[in-house]
């Protein structure tokens, strides 16, 4: 057998999944970089205002928020940095909710219309901005240990999104 022969049956070995992996090409460990939502954000509806604000987001309203996730870590055995179910998990928490900042009145009246389910407190003003950083801690939490660096973009319109990196 020459070699050339013996390298393409090697290499139809390999794409017929029959030859095993050298023991130094294991991936498990390795850093790699994750992307959720990139090219096709995940989308959530809520709504907001601003509480302190001078401006018309004073107003209760709503957006169809596009959100995208970067997460960094280390190749688990699954082989995976992070399994996207887990983070679709913690972005649809606020789908179909109401944001609002610790304090608000609105968060009282929720709560007397037997709303309280329907609403999120954020202890800061839920902008794009805050609502990236929140995103993040709560994604941090929920990952596990083998993630090393978590990022979120939160597009609250085509022309303001808030987010890392």
């Amino acid at each position: 057998m020459t070699d050339r022969t013996a390298s393409r049956e090697h290499a139809e070995r390999a794409d017929a999944g029959l030859e095993s992996e050298p023991a130094a090409a294991q991936v498990s460990g390795t850093e790699r970089v994750l992307h959720v939502g990139r090219d096709r954000p995940i989308r959530i509806s809520a709504g907001h205002r601003l509480q302190h604000h001078d401006g018309k987001c004073a107003r209760p309203h709503g957006h169809n928020y596009e959100v995208a996730v970067t997460v960094v870590g280390e190749l688990t055995d699954e082989g995976w940095v992070a399994d996207k179910g887990d983070i679709t998990q913690v972005i649809d928490e606020w789908d179909h909710r109401f944001l609002l900042e610790r304090g608000d009145p609105l968060i009282e009246a929720f709560e007397a219309a037997g709303d309280a389910d329907g609403i999120v407190v954020l202890e800061h003003p839920p902008t794009a901005e805050v609502m990236s950083v929140v995103l993040e801690r709560k994604l941090e939490a929920a990952l596990p240990d083998t993630v090393s660096e978590v990022a979120v973009q939160v597009n609250e319109t085509s022309e303001l999104c808030g987010g890392g990196f």
